[in-house]
């Protein structure tokens, strides 16, 4: 089966995606996943790695390698590539308010508990902040336009912010 896998990709052949999905897909999300940690991300990448293993098929040397050895490579390099990214990084490293707070048990919406009150306690620069990103809905590039603050001192103050409020909920 490999050798058709092969043939198949080396022709660029539309079927070998199918087949290299089917024989291979599980064995690269595990990789994957390992790597990445997020099941979510992973199926990203996992579908990523198809498209490199479909671009790059006519290059693929059996004399350099099996298949299963190829993939593995091109999963590996993907994943690591994704975490060298700036924004994944950021992405692992900022709270949300839900994880801090669990709001599904909380009997009375968020605005009854006070947390409009305690975000109002926040140093200033923190504060608006929080309220744009939590209350109003704005990602964090706009805030970085809107607001002509870099994105890293956004990122960086939103998480001061999120320690903040875990320090009050954990009291």
């Amino acid at each position: 089966m490999e050798e058709k896998i092969i043939y198949l990709l080396q022709t660029q052949d539309k079927d070998a995606i199918n087949l290299l999905h089917d024989h291979y897909s599980a064995a690269v999300y595990g990789v994957v996943l390992r790597i990445v940690g997020s099941p979510y991300i992973a199926q990203n990448i996992l579908q990523d790695c198809f498209v490199k293993a479909w671009r790059y098929g006519p290059t693929y040397d059996a004399s350099k390698g099996r298949l299963f050895t190829w993939l593995m490579k091109i999963a590996k390099n993907t994943a690591i590539d994704a975490t060298r990214c700036n924004g994944w990084k950021m992405e692992q490293r900022t709270d949300t308010l839900s994880s801090i707070m669990d709001f599904e048990s909380l009997p009375i919406d968020s605005d009854t508990i006070g947390l409009r009150e305690l975000v109002l306690d926040l140093d200033p620069k923190h504060r608006v902040l929080v309220e744009m990103v939590y209350f109003q809905g704005y990602t964090h590039r706009e805030i970085e336009q809107k607001l002509s603050i870099p994105l890293g001192t956004v990122k960086n103050r939103l998480r001061a912010a999120m320690c903040n409020l875990r320090m009050v909920f954990n009291m």
